[in-house]
């Protein structure tokens, strides 16, 4: 049976997504660029295999896909969970910062669906995480939010282009989740009072907020789904209720 390639597989939002593929009885195989942590995922989710890999390399993903296709007899599904986040304005973002911004996100967004798009010609499902930030105008984003509305971009021309070979693609923008990768913003009582009062629901995401829609879409349950941004974010990326 073949299954699903989780790059970014070790984070919060990846390790979610692969238990909610395990209640589907779907394989997982991950990819990450720390081998310990990895190693740690793979066992906590069960999953049939991991290799290290840095996404912004176009050399390490190709081989990653090639040990998982061999790994689950095949790739159904790819979810992109690499990201991550910084929060300034633009006069004070340098150039190497905005470049690593970019590279993380969306390069890798990008090598991940050419890579995919090589490799699974009996189609399937790719899944993209873009955010909130990408479609509604905070302030000190810039730099996050260029990369991510590309990813928006990415997903919406990669689905036309690929839906005649049966290769749906989506796309997941969250707000705010608690993961190790937001714990700057979620540990500081100030800073999390602020970011959840942002939120029209009241509170921050949490994990399995987001691996429940990702799972969906990485199964045949979607298969009539394609070219869609789905706003899992407490309401902040289209609606306004109150000043924080």
């Amino acid at each position: 049976m073949a299954g699903v390639v989780l790059v970014g597989g070790s984070g919060g939002i990846g390790i979610a997504i692969a238990e909610e593929l395990r209640k589907k009885a779907i394989p997982t195989f991950l990819v990450a660029r720390d081998g310990a942590r990895l190693e740690a995922a793979a066992r906590e989710v069960s999953a049939v295999g991991y290799a290290t890999a840095d996404a912004t390399k176009l050399e390490d993903v190709e081989a990653a896909f090639e040990h998982a296709s061999a790994a689950m007899g095949g790739v159904s599904g790819v979810a992109h969970c690499v990201g991550s986040i910084l929060l300034k304005p633009a006069h004070l973002t340098s150039e190497a910062e905005f470049a690593s911004v970019l590279s993380v996100n969306l390069t890798s967004a990008f090598l991940v669906l050419r890579t995919v798009a090589k490799t699974m010609p009996q189609g399937g499902s790719l899944v993209l995480f873009s955010s909130a930030a990408g479609r509604v105008g905070l302030a000190n984003h810039e730099a996050i939010a260029a990369a991510k509305a590309g990813i928006i971009g990415l997903t919406l021309s990669a689905a036309a282009t690929y839906a005649a070979r049966g290769l749906r693609v989506n796309c997941i923008a969250p707000g705010l989740v608690q993961t190790p990768l937001s714990e700057k913003i979620t540990t500081n009582a100030a800073a999390e009072a602020f970011s959840r009062a942002l939120h029209p629901l009241g509170r921050l995401g949490v994990p399995s907020d987001i691996s429940k829609i990702a799972a969906l879409l990485l199964s045949e349950e979607s298969s009539w789904i394609t070219g869609q941004v789905f706003g899992v974010d407490g309401g902040l990326g289209t609606l306004k209720t109150k000043n924080p």
